[in-house]
């Protein structure tokens, strides 16, 4: 008698166990293609062209000063005492060592402004991403740009995309000719 309730109880629980999980909701989107569509990547991006525009214009300037005095050490050389010589080559020196630190502290702080910029908006997809998967029941979203799925079928699962692009106010049309565009260009 105790083996059959024990058995009937296991059987009970193990039909909870499945209904549960086979009843739950999932569902995909990719959180890349939803922050790229995202309009506040645009003024990002704007912000971090002019850094980049002041940065190459710096070094260009650099650029220019290296090449006008490469320019006068050529010409002037052979009337050079060994002493003015030395001097110019340590200039020359210098100035290309100052470009290539110059280089090296633009593009780290290229990147830094980028995570600063960039962190609302993660921030922000991310915020909508859960809202939209809480108020519609989901129990899990896959993140379709940190990697692929070895499988899924769509059909059991929901493209949460459309419903966050509702919550952020992002015409779907416009992201999808936003990322057809992207998608024609050439890489850079």
């Amino acid at each position: 008698m105790m083996k059959r309730i024990l058995k009937l109880t296991l059987v009970v629980a193990a039909s909870l166990v499945a209904s549960t999980a086979f009843g739950q909701k999932f569902a995909y989107i990719n959180s890349q293609e939803l922050i790229f569509t995202m309009p506040e990547v645009d003024s990002v991006n704007s912000k971090l062209e002019l850094l980049e525009k002041d940065f190459v214009d710096n070094l260009e300037l650099m650029q220019v000063e290296f090449n006008n005095k490469l320019n006068d050490y050529q010409k002037n050389a052979a009337t050079y005492t060994d002493a003015v010589r030395q001097l110019k080559e340590q200039e020359l020196t210098e100035i290309q060592t100052r470009y290539e630190q110059f280089q090296q502290s633009a593009a780290q702080e290229m990147q830094n402004q980028q995570a600063i910029l960039m962190q609302p908006v993660y921030e922000k997809a991310n915020n909508a991403i859960q809202k939209v998967a809480k108020a519609n029941g989901f129990a899990g979203v896959f993140d379709l740009s940190a990697g692929p799925l070895v499988y899924f079928d769509e059909t059991l699962m929901t493209n949460l995309m459309p419903l966050v692009y509702t919550e952020l106010g992002i015409d779907p049309a416009t992201a999808a000719a936003k990322i057809e565009a992207a998608n024609a260009q050439p890489a850079q």
